[in-house]
């Protein structure tokens, strides 16, 4: 049974929630119905939302399956820590004007380790 990652899911997804309003409300202001209509501020918010859309859902898979293969809770919660906090700090740095470079580095930093963390854990539970 989950317990852990339901609630990393449900956080990330309302920060993806956030990011979607950002975008239709850039789009609506702009009056642009599909795309970016070479708007830069429509086009950056709709590239913070699409990095959280590539990224979190492999993020939440690999948590759930590591929670449903018996990780100790406290790890599972380090680890949706890590992707929560990493998805969060990107979505900062690259939805604000001038972006915060350094916060984009350290949130691929954190969602970058923590994938291949949950992979690889995954991949040794299932060989072992």
């Amino acid at each position: 049974m989950l317990t852990a990652t339901p609630l990393y899911a449900g956080l990330i997804t309302l920060l993806f929630l956030w990011l979607s309003f950002r975008v239709v409300g850039s789009r609506r202001s702009q009056k642009i119905s599909v795309g970016d209509g070479g708007d830069a501020l429509v086009m950056q918010r709709m590239r913070a939302q699409a990095n959280c859309a590539e990224y979190a859902p492999l993020g939440i898979i690999l948590l759930a399956l590591a929670e449903l293969q018996g990780m100790p809770v406290w790890l599972v919660h380090v680890f949706g820590l890590m992707l929560l906090a990493g998805r969060v700090v990107h979505a900062y740095g690259f939805s604000v004007t001038p972006q915060v470079f350094k916060a984009r580095v350290w949130g691929m930093y954190l969602t970058i380790a923590m994938l291949a963390f949950m992979a690889l854990a995954n991949i040794f539970h299932a060989l072992f």
